[in-house]
């Protein structure tokens, strides 16, 4: 059984209090934020029953206010670049505000990410909703959108919901940074990480994909066998992993991707 409670995590600069939720089964603790629905803390143990927070975040609000890489945050409307913040519907051509070089990346200037979102308490976990306007950020139609938070065991699960009045685009995601051996340790450099993909997407010069589902095979994107991040990168990669992963499809729950643990999708 999962016990939620609550506190104060502090006052956005117009003075509405924001509440920080925390989720313990008797193996996992996490902590998440009525602003952007973030996900501040998540511990658990390892194989020697050693507890670790293993994701990124602030101890306090005023970093999550000020400018941070989307720590733990609610994406959207869209997660990811639109190529000049620019999109068209049914004829109709949409601009969006730019805030990444030429593009619009996560949401806009003003993203879920700055949403203070309201709260309600659920058997295991926490559900978060807000009402993103027609023409916000640029989209269309109003956007009803629920995320929930569920601990059972061992297990989080992160739910998305949206409804929406007008045809609209939406890609909706959690931006948490995870270090899975915990705050203080080596960097990720340090992890041997696999991912069961067969393609990925190539991107152009501003991180747009360029159309093209390519194999990893006989690239450095093939990470179907383990490697460590850090001689990967160093050594074949050395601008890093800014792609998209196209996951093997299973009709059966299955790891999308491995460090030493399982993480599952």
């Amino acid at each position: 059984m999962t016990q939620v409670s609550s506190e104060g995590f502090g006052t956005l600069p117009d003075g509405r209090p924001v509440r920080r939720f925390t989720l313990s089964s008797d193996s996992v603790t996490l902590r998440v934020l009525s602003f952007g629905a973030i996900l501040t803390s998540l511990e658990t143990k390892d194989r020697d029953g050693q507890t670790a927070d293993i994701v990124l975040g602030f101890d306090n609000l005023e970093g999550y206010i000020n400018k941070h890489p989307y720590f733990g945050a609610v994406i959207g409307r869209v997660a990811n670049r639109i190529a000049e913040g620019k999109f068209s519907i049914d004829g109709k051509d949409y601009q969006l505000p730019i805030n990444n070089g030429p593009n619009s990346l996560h949401g806009g200037l003003k993203g879920f990410d700055k949403v203070l979102w309201t709260p309600e308490v659920v058997p295991n976990g926490v559900r978060f909703s807000m009402t993103s306007a027609d023409g916000e950020q640029g989209y269309p139609g109003e956007l009803k959108v629920w995320v929930t938070y569920v601990l059972n065991g061992e297990e989080l699960a992160i739910n998305y919901k949206a409804k929406t009045t007008k045809t609209t685009p939406i890609n909706l995601t959690n931006h948490s940074y995870f270090n899975l051996a915990g705050h203080g340790t080596p960097k990720i450099y340090d992890h041997e990480v696999s991912i069961e993909a067969e393609s990925y997407l190539p991107v152009d010069k501003t991180l747009i994909p360029t159309g093209e589902i390519a194999s990893v095979m006989n690239t450095y994107f093939d990470l179907r066998n383990p490697v460590l991040l850090g001689s990967h990168i160093e050594n074949k990669l050395t601008e890093g992993f800014d792609h998209n992963f196209c996951l093997s499809f299973s009709k059966q729950r299955s790891p999308c991707a491995r460090r030493i643990s399982q993480m599952h999708c």
